[in-house]
Protein backbone atom coordinates (compact mmCIF):
# COMPACT_ATOMS: atom_id res chain seq x y z
CA UNK A 1 0.00 0.00 0.00
CA UNK A 2 1.49 3.55 -1.13
CA UNK A 3 0.84 6.29 1.20
CA UNK A 4 0.33 9.83 -0.32
CA UNK A 5 2.32 12.36 1.08
CA UNK A 6 1.76 15.94 0.09
CA UNK A 7 4.21 17.88 2.26
CA UNK A 8 6.92 15.77 0.88
CA UNK A 9 6.35 16.91 -2.57
CA UNK A 10 5.87 20.06 -1.27
CA UNK A 11 9.63 20.11 0.05
CA UNK A 12 10.87 18.33 -2.73
CA UNK A 13 9.80 21.47 -5.26
CA UNK A 14 10.40 24.21 -2.92
CA UNK A 15 14.13 22.49 -2.51
CA UNK A 16 14.04 22.62 -6.65
CA UNK A 17 13.49 26.24 -6.48
CA UNK A 18 15.27 27.42 -3.71
CA UNK A 19 18.39 26.13 -6.59
CA UNK A 20 17.17 27.51 -8.72
CA UNK A 21 16.90 30.84 -7.17
CA UNK A 22 20.02 30.72 -5.94
CA UNK A 23 21.40 30.06 -9.17
CA UNK A 24 19.74 33.06 -10.57
CA UNK A 25 21.45 34.94 -7.73
CA UNK A 26 24.95 33.62 -8.37
CA UNK A 27 24.35 34.62 -12.31
CA UNK A 28 23.29 38.03 -11.23
CA UNK A 29 26.35 38.58 -9.00
CA UNK A 30 28.62 37.81 -11.36
CA UNK A 31 26.73 40.21 -13.81
CA UNK A 32 26.30 43.10 -11.78
CA UNK A 33 29.96 42.84 -10.70
CA UNK A 34 31.19 43.10 -14.00
CA UNK A 35 28.73 46.04 -14.31
CA UNK A 36 30.02 47.56 -11.16
CA UNK A 37 33.96 47.26 -12.74
CA UNK A 38 33.01 48.78 -15.70
CA UNK A 39 31.10 51.81 -14.19
CA UNK A 40 34.20 52.54 -12.25
CA UNK A 41 36.33 52.46 -14.89
CA UNK A 42 33.85 55.59 -16.51
CA UNK A 43 34.08 57.28 -13.26
CA UNK A 44 37.38 57.79 -12.78
CA UNK A 45 38.51 61.65 -12.74
CA UNK A 46 38.56 63.39 -15.66
CA UNK A 47 42.35 65.41 -15.69
CA UNK A 48 42.18 68.94 -16.63
CA UNK A 49 45.23 68.31 -18.57
CA UNK A 50 43.68 66.69 -21.30
CA UNK A 51 43.56 68.70 -24.31
CA UNK A 52 39.75 68.27 -25.00
CA UNK A 53 37.75 71.41 -25.67
CA UNK A 54 35.95 73.27 -23.33
CA UNK A 55 32.20 71.72 -24.09
CA UNK A 56 33.59 68.35 -25.07
CA UNK A 57 35.03 68.46 -21.51
CA UNK A 58 31.76 69.69 -19.98
CA UNK A 59 29.98 66.61 -21.41
CA UNK A 60 32.45 64.55 -20.19
CA UNK A 61 31.67 65.63 -16.66
CA UNK A 62 27.76 65.17 -17.47
CA UNK A 63 28.53 61.99 -18.89
CA UNK A 64 30.63 60.83 -15.68
CA UNK A 65 27.99 62.03 -13.28
CA UNK A 66 25.42 59.98 -14.64
CA UNK A 67 27.73 56.91 -14.74
CA UNK A 68 27.94 57.95 -10.87
CA UNK A 69 24.97 57.70 -10.68
CA UNK A 70 24.64 54.03 -12.29
CA UNK A 71 27.41 52.71 -10.19
CA UNK A 72 25.39 53.74 -7.23
CA UNK A 73 22.89 51.88 -8.45
CA UNK A 74 24.79 48.38 -9.32
CA UNK A 75 26.33 48.61 -6.05
CA UNK A 76 23.32 49.15 -4.32
CA UNK A 77 21.50 46.01 -6.55
CA UNK A 78 25.06 43.89 -5.43
CA UNK A 79 25.06 44.64 -2.01
CA UNK A 80 21.42 43.35 -2.16
CA UNK A 81 22.24 40.32 -4.14
CA UNK A 82 25.06 39.43 -1.51
CA UNK A 83 22.38 39.70 1.44
CA UNK A 84 19.42 37.56 -0.26
CA UNK A 85 22.50 35.19 -1.16
CA UNK A 86 23.04 34.49 2.67
CA UNK A 87 19.58 34.60 3.72
CA UNK A 88 17.98 32.41 1.11
CA UNK A 89 18.36 29.10 3.38
CA UNK A 90 16.50 31.67 5.93
CA UNK A 91 12.51 30.02 6.58
CA UNK A 92 11.30 33.76 5.53
CA UNK A 93 13.34 33.72 2.58
CA UNK A 94 10.44 34.67 -0.21
CA UNK A 95 8.48 36.28 1.73
CA UNK A 96 6.82 39.83 1.91
CA UNK A 97 8.56 41.87 4.65
CA UNK A 98 5.31 43.97 5.09
CA UNK A 99 2.18 41.50 4.62
CA UNK A 100 4.67 38.48 5.38
CA UNK A 101 2.82 36.51 1.87
CA UNK A 102 4.84 34.61 0.07
CA UNK A 103 6.10 36.42 -3.00
CA UNK A 104 5.87 34.63 -6.52
CA UNK A 105 8.70 32.82 -7.98
CA UNK A 106 8.40 34.43 -11.03
CA UNK A 107 9.19 37.97 -9.00
CA UNK A 108 12.24 36.62 -7.17
CA UNK A 109 13.24 34.79 -10.16
CA UNK A 110 13.04 38.38 -12.04
CA UNK A 111 14.45 40.42 -9.26
CA UNK A 112 16.53 37.58 -6.81
CA UNK A 113 16.92 40.78 -4.19
CA UNK A 114 13.29 41.31 -3.76
CA UNK A 115 12.14 42.03 0.29
CA UNK A 116 8.46 42.64 -1.06
CA UNK A 117 5.84 41.33 -3.40
CA UNK A 118 4.06 43.55 -6.21
CA UNK A 119 1.57 44.92 -3.59
CA UNK A 120 3.60 46.22 -1.04
CA UNK A 121 6.08 46.92 -3.39
CA UNK A 122 4.06 49.57 -5.57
Amino acid sequence: MLFYWPERREINSEMKDKKQVKQRIIDELEATSILVEKYRDLTKPIAPENAIGRVSRMDAINNKSVNEAALHKAENKLNNLQVALSKIDDPDFGYCISCKKEIPLGRILLMPHTISCVNCAR
